[in-house]
C-alpha cells in the first residue's frame, strides 16, 4: 500500500522513511506522488491543522486507496502565552528570517518578569485511512529558550531550543541525535504503533 505524506521537505521525508521503514508501505512525498495542493492551515490547534492537511489532499486525490499522512508542529513558549504555537511558521511573517524570529523570542523571554524560559516543540501527525478513519498521534520535547543562537544544524527555532540534559541547543545535535528525540520522531513512533494493527488487518 502507498503512504503519501503531505510535505515537500526532503529532510522530513528522510526521517519519516527511517522510522516507518519496516512497515509494508511505499512512502511518497506530495511531489513524488504528483500532487499539487494549496492548503489553508486555519486550525486553532496542531491537531486541527494536521487533519485539515490530509483532508485537503484527499479532496484532490479522490478515491485511490492510499494512506494520507501529515503533520503540524511548532514551538510553544510559556513566557509568551504559548506563542508562536500553531503560527510558528507565520510568526512575524512567513518571509521573515528565523534569525530575526529567534532574536525576537529571546528578547521577549528575557523581558518576561518571572524569568520563565520553559518551552517545548510539539508535533501532531494525522493519518487518513482508505476507509475514512482518521488517526492522530502527538509528540513533544521539553526545553528552554536559550540566551543566544547556538549551532549550525537543524532549522527554524532549533538554534534557540536548549536541552538541559544535553547541554546543547537542538541545532548543535547531530541528525541522528535529533531524530532520536525530536517531537516529530516521537509522534511518528506513536503513529507507527497505531498503524501496525491497521496494516495487519489488511
Amino acid at each position: 500500500m502507498k503512504l503519501i505524506f503531505a510535505t515537500g521537505n526532503e529532510g522530513k521525508m528522510k526521517e519519516i522513511r527511517a522510522i516507518l521503514k519496516d512497515l509494508p508501505l511505499e512512502i511518497l512525498s506530495l511531489k513524488e506522488a504528483g500532487i499539487a495542493v494549496d492548503i489553508d492551515e486555519n486550525g486553532e490547534t496542531f491537531e486541527e491543522n494536521a487533519v485539515i492537511k490530509v483532508k485537503a489532499v484527499k479532496a484532490v486525490l479522490g478515491e485511490e486507496p492510499v494512506i494520507l499522512m501529515s503533520d503540524d508542529s511548532g514551538l510553544v513558549v510559556d513566557a509568551m502565552d504559548g506563542q508562536p504555537g500553531v503560527h510558528s511558521s507565520r510568526f512575524m511573517g512567513e518571509d521573515t528570517s528565523y534569525h530575526i524570529k529567534n532574536a525576537e523570542i529571546i528578547r521577549r523571554v528575557n523581558a518576561a518578569p518571572e524569568g520563565n524560559r520553559a518551552c517545548r516543540f510539539c508535533c501532531v501527525i494525522a493519518a487518513l485511512l482508505p476507509d475514512g478513519e482518521v488517526l492522530t498521534a502527538a509528540g513533544t520535547v521539553e526545553g528552554e529558550v536559550a540566551f543566544e543562537e547556538r549551532g549550525e544544524g537543524g532549522f527554524g527555532y532549533d538554534p534557540i531550543f536548549y536541552l538541559a540534559d544535553k547541554g546543547k541547543c537542538m541545532a548543535e545535535l547531530s541528525a541522528a541525535e535529533k531524530n532520536s528525540l525530536s517531537h516529530r520522531a516521537r509522534a511518528l513512533a506513536a503513529m507507527k504503533e497505531k498503524l501496525i494493527p491497521v496494516l495487519n488487518r489488511g
